[in-house]
Protein backbone atom coordinates (compact mmCIF):
# COMPACT_ATOMS: atom_id res chain seq x y z
CA UNK A 1 0.00 0.00 0.00
CA UNK A 2 2.41 2.91 -1.23
CA UNK A 3 -0.46 5.20 -1.50
CA UNK A 4 -2.57 6.19 1.68
CA UNK A 5 -5.86 4.89 1.44
CA UNK A 6 -8.65 5.85 3.51
CA UNK A 7 -11.11 3.84 2.85
CA UNK A 8 -9.15 0.60 4.18
CA UNK A 9 -8.33 2.68 7.59
CA UNK A 10 -12.12 3.28 7.61
CA UNK A 11 -13.05 -0.60 7.26
CA UNK A 12 -10.36 -1.76 9.73
CA UNK A 13 -12.15 1.29 12.36
CA UNK A 14 -15.91 0.18 11.46
CA UNK A 15 -15.12 -4.05 12.06
CA UNK A 16 -12.70 -3.22 14.97
CA UNK A 17 -15.97 -0.98 16.52
CA UNK A 18 -19.01 -3.44 15.27
CA UNK A 19 -17.54 -6.81 15.41
CA UNK A 20 -18.84 -7.95 11.76
CA UNK A 21 -18.25 -7.24 8.80
CA UNK A 22 -21.85 -6.82 7.44
CA UNK A 23 -22.53 -3.93 10.24
CA UNK A 24 -18.81 -2.36 8.38
CA UNK A 25 -20.51 -2.53 5.00
CA UNK A 26 -23.63 -0.78 6.24
CA UNK A 27 -21.21 1.62 8.10
CA UNK A 28 -19.29 1.55 5.25
CA UNK A 29 -21.73 2.24 2.61
CA UNK A 30 -20.14 -0.74 1.08
CA UNK A 31 -20.88 -4.47 -0.15
CA UNK A 32 -19.76 -7.17 1.95
CA UNK A 33 -17.43 -8.60 -0.68
CA UNK A 34 -15.76 -5.16 -0.77
CA UNK A 35 -15.15 -5.32 2.86
CA UNK A 36 -14.07 -8.36 2.86
CA UNK A 37 -11.39 -7.52 -0.30
CA UNK A 38 -10.17 -4.46 2.00
CA UNK A 39 -9.47 -6.97 5.36
CA UNK A 40 -7.68 -9.06 2.71
CA UNK A 41 -5.60 -6.35 1.73
CA UNK A 42 -4.91 -4.98 5.09
CA UNK A 43 -4.28 -8.72 6.56
CA UNK A 44 -1.46 -9.15 3.74
CA UNK A 45 0.05 -5.60 4.21
CA UNK A 46 0.54 -6.60 7.85
CA UNK A 47 0.95 -10.15 7.63
CA UNK A 48 -1.81 -10.71 10.80
CA UNK A 49 -5.33 -11.75 10.31
CA UNK A 50 -6.27 -8.56 12.32
CA UNK A 51 -9.75 -10.14 13.06
CA UNK A 52 -10.55 -13.81 13.58
CA UNK A 53 -14.24 -15.21 12.97
CA UNK A 54 -15.44 -16.16 16.36
CA UNK A 55 -18.82 -17.35 17.66
CA UNK A 56 -19.20 -13.44 19.38
CA UNK A 57 -18.30 -11.74 16.04
CA UNK A 58 -14.49 -10.91 14.58
CA UNK A 59 -12.38 -10.64 17.73
CA UNK A 60 -9.13 -8.17 17.12
CA UNK A 61 -5.84 -9.63 17.17
CA UNK A 62 -3.46 -8.23 19.77
CA UNK A 63 -1.94 -6.26 16.79
CA UNK A 64 -5.38 -4.91 15.87
CA UNK A 65 -5.51 -3.75 19.74
CA UNK A 66 -2.74 -2.13 19.04
CA UNK A 67 -3.19 -0.32 15.77
CA UNK A 68 -6.87 0.68 16.44
CA UNK A 69 -6.18 3.70 18.49
CA UNK A 70 -3.81 5.15 15.99
CA UNK A 71 -6.41 4.07 13.19
CA UNK A 72 -9.25 6.18 14.76
CA UNK A 73 -6.80 9.27 15.44
CA UNK A 74 -5.55 9.64 12.36
CA UNK A 75 -9.25 9.06 10.95
CA UNK A 76 -10.67 11.75 12.66
CA UNK A 77 -7.57 14.56 11.94
CA UNK A 78 -8.38 13.19 8.36
CA UNK A 79 -11.81 14.05 9.00
CA UNK A 80 -11.10 17.50 10.34
CA UNK A 81 -8.73 18.48 7.59
CA UNK A 82 -10.61 17.19 4.57
CA UNK A 83 -13.77 18.27 5.71
CA UNK A 84 -13.02 21.82 6.81
CA UNK A 85 -15.21 24.30 4.90
CA UNK A 86 -14.78 28.12 3.87
CA UNK A 87 -18.30 28.23 3.42
CA UNK A 88 -22.09 26.32 4.14
CA UNK A 89 -24.26 26.19 1.34
CA UNK A 90 -27.35 24.47 3.29
CA UNK A 91 -29.65 24.55 0.09
CA UNK A 92 -27.32 22.82 -1.67
CA UNK A 93 -25.60 20.43 1.31
CA UNK A 94 -25.87 17.04 0.67
CA UNK A 95 -24.49 16.01 4.38
CA UNK A 96 -25.99 13.71 6.95
CA UNK A 97 -25.91 14.89 10.69
CA UNK A 98 -25.87 12.34 13.34
CA UNK A 99 -27.48 13.76 16.38
CA UNK A 100 -28.03 12.06 19.58
CA UNK A 101 -31.86 12.36 21.05
CA UNK A 102 -33.81 11.54 23.91
CA UNK A 103 -36.96 9.89 23.30
CA UNK A 104 -39.09 12.46 24.25
CA UNK A 105 -36.80 15.61 22.40
CA UNK A 106 -37.36 13.24 19.01
CA UNK A 107 -41.11 13.31 19.37
CA UNK A 108 -41.38 17.20 20.36
CA UNK A 109 -37.72 18.86 18.19
CA UNK A 110 -37.64 16.66 15.37
CA UNK A 111 -40.96 16.75 13.35
CA UNK A 112 -40.34 20.48 13.87
CA UNK A 113 -36.97 20.53 12.24
CA UNK A 114 -37.16 18.44 9.66
CA UNK A 115 -40.13 20.74 8.67
CA UNK A 116 -37.53 23.58 8.70
CA UNK A 117 -35.14 21.54 6.64
CA UNK A 118 -37.57 20.81 3.97
CA UNK A 119 -37.40 24.61 3.08
CA UNK A 120 -33.80 25.70 3.97
CA UNK A 121 -31.70 22.58 3.71
CA UNK A 122 -34.12 20.11 1.26
CA UNK A 123 -31.16 17.58 0.46
CA UNK A 124 -30.05 17.70 4.14
CA UNK A 125 -30.37 14.14 6.04
CA UNK A 126 -30.61 13.36 9.96
CA UNK A 127 -29.11 10.16 11.20
CA UNK A 128 -31.19 10.17 14.76
CA UNK A 129 -28.98 8.01 17.64
CA UNK A 130 -30.92 7.24 21.01
CA UNK A 131 -28.98 9.17 23.87
CA UNK A 132 -27.55 6.77 26.30
CA UNK A 133 -24.78 6.33 28.43
CA UNK A 134 -22.08 5.78 24.89
CA UNK A 135 -23.25 9.67 24.23
CA UNK A 136 -20.48 11.41 25.71
CA UNK A 137 -18.16 9.02 24.08
CA UNK A 138 -19.55 9.18 20.58
CA UNK A 139 -19.20 12.74 20.60
CA UNK A 140 -15.97 13.30 21.80
CA UNK A 141 -15.20 10.60 18.54
CA UNK A 142 -17.00 12.56 16.86
CA UNK A 143 -18.89 9.62 15.29
CA UNK A 144 -22.28 12.01 16.44
CA UNK A 145 -22.57 15.65 16.13
CA UNK A 146 -24.81 16.88 18.42
CA UNK A 147 -27.26 15.76 21.16
CA UNK A 148 -30.51 17.19 22.07
CA UNK A 149 -32.48 17.03 25.38
CA UNK A 150 -32.23 17.32 28.85
CA UNK A 151 -29.26 14.91 29.42
CA UNK A 152 -27.24 15.89 32.38
CA UNK A 153 -24.38 13.80 32.26
CA UNK A 154 -23.22 16.64 29.34
CA UNK A 155 -23.54 19.38 31.04
CA UNK A 156 -20.18 19.93 32.44
CA UNK A 157 -18.21 18.58 29.48
CA UNK A 158 -19.51 20.23 26.53
CA UNK A 159 -21.21 23.21 24.82
CA UNK A 160 -24.51 23.50 25.18
CA UNK A 161 -27.01 26.17 24.31
CA UNK A 162 -30.58 25.96 26.30
CA UNK A 163 -33.48 25.40 23.69
CA UNK A 164 -36.14 25.90 26.06
CA UNK A 165 -37.97 25.16 30.10
CA UNK A 166 -39.75 22.17 30.10
CA UNK A 167 -42.14 20.99 33.20
CA UNK A 168 -44.48 18.16 34.13
CA UNK A 169 -48.20 17.07 33.09
CA UNK A 170 -50.22 13.31 34.23
CA UNK A 171 -52.29 12.23 31.42
CA UNK A 172 -54.64 9.51 31.94
CA UNK A 173 -57.15 7.78 29.45
CA UNK A 174 -60.15 9.65 27.96
CA UNK A 175 -62.40 7.58 29.08
CA UNK A 176 -60.73 6.66 32.75
CA UNK A 177 -63.35 5.46 34.76
CA UNK A 178 -62.60 7.30 37.68
CA UNK A 179 -60.89 10.59 36.85
CA UNK A 180 -62.91 12.96 35.33
CA UNK A 181 -62.30 16.61 34.60
CA UNK A 182 -59.19 16.98 37.20
CA UNK A 183 -56.49 15.10 38.34
CA UNK A 184 -56.30 15.29 42.36
CA UNK A 185 -53.69 14.41 45.08
CA UNK A 186 -55.96 11.58 45.78
CA UNK A 187 -56.08 10.22 42.46
CA UNK A 188 -52.21 10.88 42.13
CA UNK A 189 -51.50 8.39 45.20
CA UNK A 190 -54.59 5.83 44.25
CA UNK A 191 -54.17 5.20 40.86
CA UNK A 192 -51.64 3.07 39.12
CA UNK A 193 -49.12 4.62 37.50
CA UNK A 194 -46.59 4.09 34.67
CA UNK A 195 -43.10 5.14 34.67
CA UNK A 196 -40.21 5.71 32.33
CA UNK A 197 -36.68 4.58 33.67
CA UNK A 198 -34.62 5.98 30.41
CA UNK A 199 -31.15 6.50 32.01
CA UNK A 200 -29.97 9.78 32.02
CA UNK A 201 -33.74 11.96 31.41
CA UNK A 202 -36.06 13.71 33.65
CA UNK A 203 -37.69 10.83 35.56
CA UNK A 204 -35.39 11.04 38.47
CA UNK A 205 -36.48 15.14 38.90
CA UNK A 206 -40.01 13.54 39.48
CA UNK A 207 -38.68 10.52 41.42
CA UNK A 208 -37.06 13.22 44.01
CA UNK A 209 -39.14 15.37 44.45
CA UNK A 210 -41.87 12.65 45.57
CA UNK A 211 -39.22 11.05 48.18
CA UNK A 212 -38.69 14.49 49.47
CA UNK A 213 -42.75 15.10 49.87
CA UNK A 214 -43.15 11.50 51.15
CA UNK A 215 -45.39 10.67 48.43
CA UNK A 216 -45.95 7.02 47.36
CA UNK A 217 -46.48 6.28 43.73
CA UNK A 218 -48.23 2.60 43.14
CA UNK A 219 -46.13 1.51 40.34
CA UNK A 220 -48.04 -1.37 38.03
CA UNK A 221 -45.88 -0.97 34.71
CA UNK A 222 -41.96 0.33 34.45
CA UNK A 223 -40.66 1.14 30.52
CA UNK A 224 -37.43 1.73 29.30
CA UNK A 225 -38.23 4.80 26.73
CA UNK A 226 -41.09 7.29 26.07
CA UNK A 227 -42.46 4.97 22.78
CA UNK A 228 -45.24 3.53 23.41
CA UNK A 229 -46.65 5.41 26.24
CA UNK A 230 -49.68 7.39 24.66
CA UNK A 231 -51.26 3.96 23.02
CA UNK A 232 -50.91 2.30 26.88
CA UNK A 233 -52.04 5.17 28.74
CA UNK A 234 -55.14 5.89 26.30
CA UNK A 235 -56.25 1.68 26.55
CA UNK A 236 -55.89 1.66 30.21
CA UNK A 237 -56.53 3.08 33.21
CA UNK A 238 -53.18 4.04 34.30
CA UNK A 239 -51.27 7.43 34.67
CA UNK A 240 -48.27 8.89 33.71
CA UNK A 241 -46.06 12.21 34.74
CA UNK A 242 -44.48 12.86 31.78
CA UNK A 243 -43.25 16.29 29.87
CA UNK A 244 -45.78 18.88 29.69
CA UNK A 245 -45.07 19.07 25.72
CA UNK A 246 -44.86 15.15 24.88
CA UNK A 247 -47.93 14.75 26.94
CA UNK A 248 -49.86 17.30 25.21
CA UNK A 249 -48.42 16.11 21.89
CA UNK A 250 -49.47 12.50 22.85
CA UNK A 251 -52.88 14.31 23.58
CA UNK A 252 -53.04 14.91 19.85
CA UNK A 253 -52.71 11.98 18.44
CA UNK A 254 -54.45 9.18 21.08
CA UNK A 255 -57.71 9.55 23.31
CA UNK A 256 -55.97 10.48 26.85
CA UNK A 257 -56.07 13.61 28.76
CA UNK A 258 -53.72 15.88 30.21
CA UNK A 259 -53.70 17.47 33.53
CA UNK A 260 -51.52 19.51 35.54
CA UNK A 261 -49.42 17.64 38.40
CA UNK A 262 -51.08 17.86 41.31
CA UNK A 263 -47.75 17.56 43.33
CA UNK A 264 -45.33 21.27 42.36
CA UNK A 265 -42.51 19.63 40.63
CA UNK A 266 -39.62 21.32 39.10
CA UNK A 267 -38.53 22.51 35.64
CA UNK A 268 -36.43 21.53 33.80
CA UNK A 269 -33.91 22.50 30.57
CA UNK A 270 -33.60 21.09 27.07
CA UNK A 271 -30.64 21.68 25.51
CA UNK A 272 -28.56 21.12 22.26
CA UNK A 273 -24.76 20.09 23.13
CA UNK A 274 -21.74 19.80 20.94
CA UNK A 275 -18.22 18.77 21.43
CA UNK A 276 -15.81 21.88 21.26
CA UNK A 277 -14.41 20.46 17.94
CA UNK A 278 -17.35 20.88 16.21
CA UNK A 279 -17.86 24.94 17.63
CA UNK A 280 -16.48 26.39 14.42
CA UNK A 281 -18.14 24.03 12.09
CA UNK A 282 -19.90 26.16 9.73
CA UNK A 283 -22.85 23.00 8.84
CA UNK A 284 -22.84 22.37 12.66
CA UNK A 285 -23.06 25.80 13.52
CA UNK A 286 -25.93 26.88 10.86
CA UNK A 287 -27.69 23.39 12.19
CA UNK A 288 -27.62 24.98 16.01
CA UNK A 289 -28.81 27.73 14.57
CA UNK A 290 -31.54 26.42 13.09
CA UNK A 291 -32.47 24.35 16.30
CA UNK A 292 -32.46 27.50 18.39
CA UNK A 293 -34.55 29.65 16.27
CA UNK A 294 -37.37 27.17 16.48
CA UNK A 295 -37.60 28.11 19.95
CA UNK A 296 -36.60 31.70 19.78
CA UNK A 297 -40.11 32.61 21.66
CA UNK A 298 -39.24 29.95 24.38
Amino acid sequence: MKKIDIQLLSIFNEIYKTRSVSKAATACDLSQPSISLGLSRLRKHYNDPLFVRTSGGMEPTPLADILFSSVQKTLEQLEFTLGYQASFEPEKSERTFRICVTDVSQNVVVPGLMNALKVSGPHLRLSLINASDQTSTLMKTGEVDMAIGFIPVLDSDFRQERLFDEDFVCIASASHPRIGKSLTLAHFTNENHLIVTTSGTGHWIVSKTLDAKRITRKIALEVENFLGIGSIISQTDLIATVPRRFGESLAQTHPLKTYPSPVVLPPYSVKQYWHERFDNDLSNRWLRNAIAHLFAES
